[in-house]
């Protein structure tokens, strides 16, 4: 895109956020230049808690459909808008509520946990929800010898690794753009930049993160990037990331170098919103997420529950 014409539409979603008490939310793994309309950049759920604390009339989630659903959740009163509605998840449609009936009629009696990548018909049949940075800690609250893990069956079994006296049953469920990372790609990571870390996400096969100096959340990650002494680092996530992390080292100064573990670590459905579908659905306040009192009551309980172990935490 042009710069003027650029500027100019950033300067008119602006106007626009002013005068329907807008906020824009915006998930790290996005396009960077959505962050210049922004008034949250950052994890899934962190953005969900920041807008509930607003008094935003309107919040325009530049996510994926399971994010912006959150988001309505713990801000039912407010309108939540998604920019583009084919802008789904792959590991939360690899579940649907009769797959997780089977999976929890297969194993009953057996708590369930459910990953924050995942819609809210699936939250709202599970025992309580976790995310990629707190999933150990909830497992761990259960104080049980098994439990069940949806969808993604890689955070599952890091999750069981790390307990080590818990069995995790996974459903088969996973993230096809953290799959793309290979044992090879660290290995030659490794070759070619031997003096940088590798920092990791747990929804990688479990064979390669094994391999990575660090492994984290998408919040965490950046976050051990930023403290860290070193000056040159592996991303091995998505692209927004690396871009993000290069972005705030040169506007503060940080002297750091980010390289992304390889170039086809991109999330298609996430790159699907723009700053023109933003400012066309801001506008028309179209996309808006609605969901059913039943299913939002027990899928809200299911968060709740997972904060509630935060706290404790």
């Amino acid at each position: 895109m042009p710069l003027v014409l650029r500027m100019d539409l950033i300067k008119e979603i602006n106007k626009l956020k002013k005068e329907k008490n807008a906020i824009i939310l915006t998930h790290c793994y996005q396009n960077i230049e959505i962050d210049e309309v922004s008034d949250f950049v950052g994890d899934s759920l962190y953005l969900s808690k920041m807008a509930a604390k607003t008094n935003a009339d309107i919040i325009v989630f530049a996510g994926v459909y399971f994010m912006a659903q959150s988001a309505k959740l713990l801000s039912p009163d407010k309108k939540v808008l998604l920019p583009n509605m084919s802008s789904g998840c792959l590991m939360a449609d690899m579940i649907n509520t009769s797959d997780l009936e089977q999976f929890k009629k297969k194993y009953p009696n057996i708590p369930i946990v459910c990953y924050i990548n995942s819609t809210a018909e699936i939250k709202a049949k599970c025992d309580i929800c976790c995310t990629s940075s707190n999933a150990v800690d909830v497992v761990r609250s259960l104080n049980v010898p098994k439990v069940l893990f949806v969808p993604d069956t890689y955070l599952g079994k890091y999750v069981e690794k790390k307990l080590g006296n818990v069995e995790v049953i996974t459903y088969n469920g996973f993230c096809p753009t953290h799959l793309r990372i290979r044992k090879e790609d660290i290995l030659n990571a490794r070759k070619n930049y031997p003096d940088a870390p590798i920092l990791i996400h747990p929804e990688c096969h479990l064979e390669v993160v094994k391999l990575a100096d660090f492994c984290g959340s998408t919040k965490e990650i950046m976050e051990y990037a930023k403290n860290s002494k070193e000056k040159r680092f592996i991303i091995a996530t998505e692209k927004g990331v690396a871009d993000r992390l290069s972005r705030d080292s040169k506007k503060e100064n940080w002297n750091k170098e980010f390289i992304l573990i390889n170039d086809n670590i991109i999330c298609p459905n996430m790159k699907k919103n723009t700053l023109d579908n933003i400012y066309q659905t801001l506008l028309d306040e179209k996309n808006e997420i609605t969901l059913d009192e039943t299913i939002a009551k027990k899928a809200k309980e299911c968060i709740e529950k997972m904060l509630q172990i935060n706290l404790k935490n």
